[in-house]
């Protein structure tokens, strides 16, 4: 057995098998963490009305939540619809005597809706009356759910992140000119297949499809050029830095799936700033919300971009002093194996 432990090839397996176990911890702390048990947290809602025994109902509801709600009171049904299309509250309660209404945005969240929801009907149950929701931006038809641009994120984000393996095994002995250049080319390439699967294909986008592309080639973009800059020092290692940045942390704070008023502070606030949620949002604003936050959103793409060609602006500084200090370039087969573990993945 210790013979057996003492094989090269052996412990070259064992070592390779480092990093799947390594992504089947990352991804289970990651995806349970932050999808398994959503709750409330500081969730924004409003109450309609004014006058003293609204304010006094608006307080109850608070003191009953506690830290799950932030319950403000608005004067008018008006009010309330604006702040749910600038994406300032989730819902709004407007109590009444025959029929109590909930108004919601599902496009926003379905599940920051359903959450409301679930927290408003007791509420008109004790006083006997069914409780009306109104939905004031729907998502698109084929998209009843409103979770289609999630879906798109990945598909995005798979091509982008499996790209950078390539070009780091089959290009390796490219210059880094050459591979910057295969970048721009490549992410244009995913970003055409997300605008085709956006539009004419599920019909998630019936309008603005031009951004929506030009969105999806700045989100694939900055992590094709990060990687490609990565890929230079990590070598391997980069397929398991790339599902850390752009899978764990990028899927489950991107606000796909629930909003980060339903998730821990780690994943809301990874939401404010990471490309995921940047692209998410970002679409999200302007297929139905006349785009409200749009020029945060494409800063930070912008931002995520500008950084991918930082790294890979130094990788390539680093690879031309290699070069002039005659070191040799990465072995065929360590190349292979790596493409052969983002397959695998």
């Amino acid at each position: 057995m210790v013979t057996g432990l003492r094989s090269p090839a052996l412990r070259h397996v064992l070592t390779h098998l480092i990093t799947p176990l390594l992504m089947c911890i990352g991804m289970g702390l990651a995806y349970m963490g932050a999808f398994v048990t959503p709750e409330p947290n500081h969730l924004p809602v409003a109450v309609v009305g004014s006058g003293p025994e609204v304010k006094v109902f608006a307080q109850s509801v608070k003191d009953e939540a506690g830290e799950k709600l932030d319950v403000r009171t608005v004067a008018s049904r008006a009010e309330a619809v604006d702040l749910l299309k600038s994406r300032d509250i989730t819902g709004a309660y407007i109590p009444s005597s025959k029929t109590p209404e909930l108004v919601v945005a599902t496009a926003g969240s379905d599940m920051g809706a359903t959450a409301v929801e679930k927290v408003f009907t007791p509420v008109a149950a004790q006083e006997g009356l069914p409780l009306k929701v109104t939905d004031v931006v729907p998502p698109a038809a084929d998209d009843p759910t409103g979770q289609g641009l999630f879906f798109l994120l990945i598909a995005l984000s798979i091509g982008s992140y499996a790209s950078v393996a390539a070009l780091g095994a089959a290009g390796g002995e490219l210059p880094m000119r050459a591979r910057a250049l295969l970048a721009v080319g490549i992410s244009g390439a995913v970003s055409v297949i997300g605008a085709l699967l956006a539009g004419p294909v599920f019909h998630l986008a019936d309008h603005d499809l031009a951004s929506v592309w030009g969105m999806s080639w700045l989100y694939s973009a900055g992590i094709l050029f990060i990687g490609v800059g990565l890929h230079t020092f990590l070598k391997r290692w980069t397929t398991l830095a790339m599902m850390v940045l752009f899978v764990m942390l990028n899927f489950t704070s991107s606000g796909g799936l629930f909003r980060p008023e339903l998730q821990n502070g780690f994943f809301g606030t990874l939401h404010a700033f990471w490309n995921g949620a940047g692209f998410v949002e970002g679409v999200r604003g302007l297929l139905y919300f006349d785009g409200d936050g749009l020029s945060g959103n494409l800063w930070t793409l912008v931002a995520w971009l500008l950084v991918g060609l930082l790294v890979t602006a130094v990788a390539g500084a680093v690879e031309r002093g290699r070069a002039r200090g005659h070191v040799q370039p990465e072995p065929v087969e360590e190349a292979e194996e790596e493409l052969e573990e983002t397959v695998a993945v």
